[in-house]
């Protein structure tokens, strides 16, 4: 039995049936710079980018000028043991319901608001 059907007939006994799945793609190089440009200070919890929000003085906190820090899990080794188990667990889910004429792909690489309004019309 596949993942989706299975998900499937837990969801049945429940009462639920899957009618919509958003299925929100993105190239894994996109990812990657995203989640490996990352970078906090930990006291204050403020959150710097690399390319998207630098910090004044790259490595150090804009307020305090101490040192930010990446978390282990924003590496790019983690990352891509992270997607590896996420594409082995999900593409045959999407497959499945792909199959069934359920899915609509959203552009995740878009900006947030062009991505709700994707979920908006993906929903409809």
């Amino acid at each position: 039995m596949g993942k989706g059907s299975g998900l499937d007939e837990m969801l049945e006994k429940k009462g639920v049936k899957v009618d919509k799945v958003l299925n929100f793609a993105i190239d894994d190089a996109i990812l990657e710079e995203r989640i490996t440009g990352r970078w906090i200070h930990p006291s204050s919890g403020r959150t710097y980018h690399t390319k998207f929000a630098p910090p004044k003085v790259p490595g150090s906190d804009d307020v305090t000028g101490e040192p930010l820090i990446q978390r282990k899990d924003d590496t790019a080794a983690v990352l891509k043991s992270r997607l590896e188990a996420f594409h082995k667990q999900t593409e045959p889910v999407i497959d499945y319901y792909s199959k069934k004429g359920i899915v609509a792909n959203l552009h995740a690489e878009k900006a947030p608001k062009e991505v709700t309004t994707e979920v908006q019309k993906g929903l409809q």
